[in-house]
């Protein structure tokens, strides 16, 4: 059987870069939370007049919902990084072509580093922007390839399992 392996080696390693990454910002939060929150407050705090308009309120608004956003970063590079990695390691188990097999994973890989880090770039977008929303809006373009890339890679892997012999 292990001669009829194919690890799909792009996909799993960047699958392994998104579970690493996760795992790295879960340790950056336990190291040094008050420094990552200080940046976040400063980047606000340097635009206070400009674009809060000395609103105290909305400017704890988006700090607040900025570190939601960090924390997410760190769960979606973990859990979408696991999930890319098991469907590879499946993919390299199935009776497939080797291009379906490089192509679903890797998309699965692209997808979870990509939409991972894009979770982290609006966090730390939103404070300087004033709104999670305008730093989200900024980064659709990584947004909606990498999730589309996560979706349709996984969709060809239910396809394959489906397509099983």
């Amino acid at each position: 059987m292990a001669g009829e392996i194919s690890l799909p080696r792009f996909g799993v390693v960047l699958a392994l870069l998104s579970i690493f990454l996760g795992f790295a910002l879960g340790g950056v939060f336990g190291l040094n939370e008050d420094a990552l929150k200080d940046h976040l407050a400063a980047s606000a705090e340097a635009v206070r007049d400009s674009v809060y308009r000395g609103d105290e309120a909305a400017m704890r608004s988006v700090l607040d919902k900025s570190w939601s956003y960090m924390k997410r970063a760190h769960l979606h590079l973990g859990a979408i990084g696991t999930a890319a990695l098991a469907q590879s390691l499946l993919l390299a188990l199935l009776p497939i072509g080797r291009g379906l097999r490089e192509v679903a994973s890797a998309m699965l890989g692209i997808g979870a580093v990509g939409y991972g880090l894009f979770w982290l770039a609006a966090a730390l977008r939103a404070p300087a922007l004033g709104s999670t929303g305008a730093a989200k809006e900024s980064l659709a373009w990584l947004a909606q390839p990498t999730a589309g890339l996560c979706l349709i890679g996984t969709m060809l892997v239910i396809f394959a399992v489906l397509r099983r012999r």
